[in-house]
């Protein structure tokens, strides 16, 4: 059998960063909340917390005023509102922030403060794109569909910012794009979509395609794993969708000749290079 890893597999340059500021901050031996888990990884917000780093909720509650403890945003950022409530509560924040999540933030504020309409192309539900949005007043329309981009109607007097998600996909984005473009708004396009997710995007449809089985690894909850997923089916059918190797069902790759393997920005490699290992093993 022939077994093909991606190279772009597991954590981001976002991801990585984030997960090693909180790994930093737990040595300090004080009080560590991450707001939100840090990754959508079940196994390393486990590990994280065995180190006595606890997870906050965006409502801060438990969290009292003028606590000794450290706070650290992850890695998909939040809103400004957020943030300055942190600061009225008087902790120390850790901001893990992605570089390139903070440039949309900048983006986004300076858009809305020229007085532009914002619109997002992402997941409204995720907390990325929550974040995004409450750097103008959660006043932002999420696009997340061709369907959603149809039938989005807009002030046709007002200039309009478009921004996406880092982690969207990118044919997606430029459909929506495409279709925004005809509707003959003052529109002005970044794509803010991540070099490291286009990359990790690209590659994994290149290897579905030229395998029989298709294997991708990341949290359940994970975005952009599912969108990995999404991309990868589309190519080979044959593709499975795990967080760990528990989740493996070996006998589907019995009469299989070329596995392909991918994983989500929040997968460690530990857990890529054991599905890795098993898959060759079995051979």
């Amino acid at each position: 059998m022939e077994v093909t890893l991606a190279k772009s597999a597991g954590f981001c340059f976002g991801v990585k960063r984030a997960v090693d500021m909180v790994y930093e901050e737990a040595e300090k031996k004080q009080k560590v909340y991450t707001l939100g888990p840090i990754i959508h990884n079940e196994q390393v917000v486990a590990d994280l917390e065995e180190k006595g780093v606890h997870v906050l909720q965006e409502d801060l509650s438990g969290l009292e005023e003028g606590e000794d403890v450290t706070v650290i945003i992850r890695s998909h950022g939040i809103s400004r509102q957020l943030y300055q409530k942190l600061e009225q509560k008087g902790v120390t924040i850790v901001d893990a922030t992605c570089p390139f999540v903070a440039k949309i933030h900048r983006i986004v504020q300076e858009q809305y403060d020229a007085g532009c309409q914002i619109v997002i192309v992402g997941n409204a539900s995720h907390p990325e794109v929550e974040g995004i949005n409450g750097w103008c007043n959660h006043t932002a329309i999420v696009v997340g569909t061709p369907e959603e981009a149809e039938n989005c109607v807009l002030d046709p007097g007002k200039k309009v910012c478009m921004v996406s998600q880092t982690t969207f996909n990118y044919k997606k984005f430029k459909d929506i794009v495409e279709i925004f473009s005809k509707k003959s708004y003052d529109i002005n396009v970044m794509n803010t979509i991540c070099n490291a997710t286009e990359e990790r995007q690209t590659e994994a449809a290149v290897i579905a395609g030229a395998s029989e089985a298709m294997i991708v690894i990341g949290g359940k909850h994970s975005s952009n794993t599912r969108k990995l997923y999404e991309i990868c089916s589309k190519e080979c059918p044959n593709t499975h969708f795990i967080q760990t190797l528990d989740d493996l069902d070996l006998k589907a790759f019995q009469f299989i000749r070329s596995v392909g393997i991918t994983a989500g920005a929040s997968t460690p490699n530990t857990i890529i290079k054991e599905v890795q290992s098993y898959v060759r093993s079995e051979q």
